[in-house]
């Protein structure tokens, strides 16, 4: 991650101040836990929070002892015993360093988690304000990135508003499932640590116990866990690439905010290039790369290997940090896009009537053609109008077949744009409610 893609408060989950504070409460709560049950004084559990309580590691004296010890949990330790002093002797019994390492890393996953779904929350917010005011603007629906049939604004951003909403279902349900605690020693076995002092431990720090942990908290949940950030990166960047395809010069249906003072080129003053939705996608494609390490981590060694560490120490951050920052980015851009009417209406009468297709091949075919005929037909005055000879509307009623079956006032009403809008209510009523 970097500054420029970066919010604080996401970043700061994974700064090493952070880190080293939730390895101190799960060695505290794990010596408490086995004080209560006789493991070790209750004076020393006291001790070790009194002391640790508001203490400030020093990161630069951990890195500094983990230059001898090449263990940065070891390091960790070490530091913590200049610390607390002679009651430090009683950290870390019977666990192992994956039962820190582990668990802080499913609260740091956790807490990431939360803003992702906050941030959600802001860009459902957005969506669903704008596709309400723009309810029933007219716009052209494409495929293909061509012309098809008459849509509305808010129907599109009403889409866009159902899968966000999808995605924070998702984001809920990776949460749930990385939010787990491992305290049970070598192998996962519990030999030298109760399995009463793992639960007293998840429930402190708000994490549900690991079934089954084989020194390590199986990496299946991790790999769901990003390949859920990877698929809400996607639904960022399909609304971001709809967006630039907007604000086209040529189409300029809408287009992000322009601030005084905001310039975009250095060689043409001119421009107001989509610069934010391009860094939605180039996020996205961040995002997205952890996927695949994540899905690679589910194959450890036996009980435990350390493969998965170097890149989880990566997509980790950069991962939830980018996405965060998108994420709120985007709620942004929705919040202020401009939006233009006028070009929708501009852009579907473009074809001059050519988005009426279907309902004349659909007319003809009630009127006993058959639908390849009615087909043929539709399709040779519509070709007429790509090559630029003349209107849609006109050819049909110059068209002895077609002008055979349908009356000129039956081929007008064909042509008229509010017939595509008529179940607009009913698609809002199943995405916003009634």
């Amino acid at each position: 991650m970097i500054p420029r893609y970066s919010r604080p408060v996401a970043a700061d989950i994974w700064s090493p101040e952070t880190r080293y504070r939730i390895w101190f409460e799960i060695e505290a709560h794990a010596a408490s836990a086995m004080a209560e049950l006789g493991t070790i004084p209750q004076a020393a559990a006291e001790a070790i929070w009194a002391k640790g309580r508001d203490a400030k590691f020093d990161a630069e004296r951990i890195d500094e002892i983990e230059r001898t010890t090449k263990h940065d949990v070891i390091a960790f330790l070490t530091h913590m015993a200049e610390i607390v002093g002679e009651e430090a002797r009683f950290l870390h019994q019977g666990m192992t360093s994956s039962d820190v390492l582990d668990t802080c890393l499913s609260v740091q996953l956790a807490r990431s988690a939360d803003l992702l779904i906050e941030d959600v929350d802001l860009v459902l917010a957005a969506l669903k304000r704008r596709a309400i005011e723009h309810k029933l603007t007219p716009t052209l629906g494409r495929s293909h990135g061509i012309h098809a049939e008459p849509t509305t604004f808010g129907l599109k951003l009403a889409g866009h508003y159902a899968e966000f909403v999808r995605a924070r279902r998702r984001l809920v349900e990776a949460r749930a499932e990385i939010a787990t605690c491992a305290i049970s020693g070598a192998v996962g076995t519990f030999a030298n640590v109760d399995p009463r002092v793992e639960a007293y431990v998840a429930a402190k720090m708000g994490l549900e116990v690991e079934p089954v942990s084989t020194q390590v908290i199986p990496r299946d949940r991790h790999a769901a866990f990003f390949a859920t950030l990877g698929v809400v990166a996607s639904s960022v960047e399909r609304l971001a690439v709809e967006i630039r395809h907007l604000q086209r010069t040529e189409v300029l249906e809408a287009e992000e905010a322009f601030d005084p003072g905001q310039k975009g080129s250095s060689a043409m003053p001119h421009k107001r290039n989509p610069v934010l939705t391009e860094n939605l996608t180039g996020l996205a494609r961040l995002v997205r790369s952890a996927v695949t390490p994540a899905l690679e981590d589910v194959a450890l060694w036996h009980e435990r290997d350390i493969s998965h560490s170097s890149v989880e120490r990566g997509i980790g951050p950069d991962a939830t940090v980018h996405l965060d920052f998108a994420l709120r980015r985007l709620a942004g851009v929705m919040e202020r896009l401009l939006i233009y009417p006028k070009n929708m209406q501009r852009n579907l009468d473009h074809l001059g009537g050519l988005v009426h297709s279907q309902r004349v091949l659909l007319a003809l075919t009630q009127k006993h053609l058959s639908r390849e005929g009615a087909y043929a037909a539709v399709q040779r005055n519509a070709m007429k109008v790509w090559r630029g000879e003349g209107r849609f509307l006109d050819f049909l009623n110059a068209d002895p077949e077609v002008s055979g079956a349908l009356s000129p006032e039956e081929l007008g009403v064909l042509f008229d744009n509010a017939y595509h809008y008529k179940h607009v209510d009913t698609v809002f009523a199943r995405v916003f409610g009634e």
